[in-house]
């Protein structure tokens, strides 16, 4: 089917502004722009096929064809963007909105949506039960989607936003966002009940995630197992990176005390001459009787003593520094070493629980696989 207003033979129900992004078929992990800027994205309705579609055209290029399906989830991902997957389409697409109210308008109409498909599939589901023929035609109109009826007078239907000169900026703020929110606070599915009254919908339940969304759901959940586990990595080789440092100053450290140790030792090597020569002139001056010059060497003697302990002090003082400075180090490197090892132990928690939703997803698939090769066989 070709995308465009012009070959969907019906009027869009819904039509609204947004930054179109795909994900990076390669990494899976960064957004692609898609258009160079806001663009028409309308919900229609093909009577014909009985299928709603998400579509945006720029110039003549579709930049969003997407069948919606029962299954499919939007997602919020910050204040301005949201994203959902297509698995027949295989890629995930984003939108980025000028306000939050526009990414409102557009979760509510996607589950009025969803919530229609679903109806749909109850009734035929419900017909199949009451013994009519195994390949039942879902019941629409034959021009119009069933979501029309429920839409407002177009007097009755807000204004729609302007868009603002500064969407391209906020809409680069969001992309990057909403790729970092994803490890830190996670995803927030968000959901709304209908706006107008909906088609009437059968007691029997929705059918089944077709194979080709369980698929696309396993996927998603693999994506985000390798963000999680890429961040924690990324954070163990940041404290990796402080400890290192730490080290290196502690070495800095160590250098310098030992120099001032061999300091100290060449001071007291000194001293120890002078005193020796200060012996041998007074043994001289008790013989010749030169008070002069035992004076002159009692004073030198004394300026010497009066060094070395200003020496001593000032070695004292910083090798005290440096104590002082080495317990705050090895105590901010305690305290980042257990942050380091909150954070990983956070970061494996979520993994695990992924996982765990995960092994129940893969469950619940074989559960339901095994229902419906008992409900072909009888």
């Amino acid at each position: 089917m070709t995308a465009g207003k012009e070959t969907m033979g019906e009027q869009p129900i819904f039509t609204c502004k947004a930054h179109v992004f795909h994900i990076d078929p390669k990494t899976k992990r960064s957004w692609m722009s898609a258009s160079s800027a806001a663009v028409s994205v309308s919900f229609f309705y093909d009577s014909s096929r009985n299928l709603y579609r998400i579509i945006s055209v720029e110039g003549t290029k579709a930049v969003i064809n997407s069948t919606i399906t029962a299954n499919m989830t939007f997602t919020k991902t910050s204040q301005k963007f949201g994203q959902w997957s297509d698995v027949r389409a295989n890629t995930v697409y984003g939108l980025g909105f000028a306000s939050e109210a526009e990414l409102g308008k557009f979760i509510e109409k996607f589950q009025e949506v969803k919530e229609a498909i679903q109806a749909q599939q109850c009734g035929v589901a419900g017909k199949g039960v009451n013994g009519n023929s195994g390949a039942a035609t879902p019941v629409a109109s034959a021009t119009a989607s069933p979501l029309l009826a429920a839409r407002p007078a177009p007097d009755d239907q807000p204004p729609a936003v302007p868009n603002k000169p500064e969407t391209d900026e906020m809409v680069v703020h969001q992309r990057a966002h909403s790729v970092s929110s994803t490890i830190q606070g996670g995803y927030a599915t968000v959901g709304r009940a209908p706006r107008g009254p909906l088609p009437p919908a059968a007691p029997p339940a929705p059918e089944p995630p077709a194979p080709e969304t369980a698929e696309q759901q396993l996927r998603y959940e693999n994506d985000r197992l390798k963000l999680a586990l890429a961040q924690s990595s990324a954070n163990a080789k940041k404290w990796e990176v402080e400890l290192a440092t730490l080290k290196s100053n502690n070495l800095r450290l160590t250098a310098a005390l030992q120099e001032s140790t061999a300091n100290v030792d060449e001071w007291k090597r000194q001293l120890h001459q002078y005193r020796e020569e200060v012996a041998r002139a007074r043994h001289y001056a008790g013989k010749a009787g030169d008070a002069n010059e035992v004076e002159q060497l009692r004073q030198r003697v004394a300026q010497l003593e009066a060094e070395l302990a200003q020496k001593n002090e000032e070695l004292a003082q910083i090798t005290k520094s440096k104590k002082i400075e080495q317990d705050a180090e090895a105590k901010l490197a305690q305290s980042q070493l257990e942050l380091a090892i909150a954070a990983q132990e956070g970061q494996r928690q979520v993994v695990q629980a992924l996982a765990d939703q995960l092994a129940r997803q893969l469950e619940d698939l074989a559960t339901i696989h095994r229902e419906l090769n008992t409900a072909l066989q009888t």
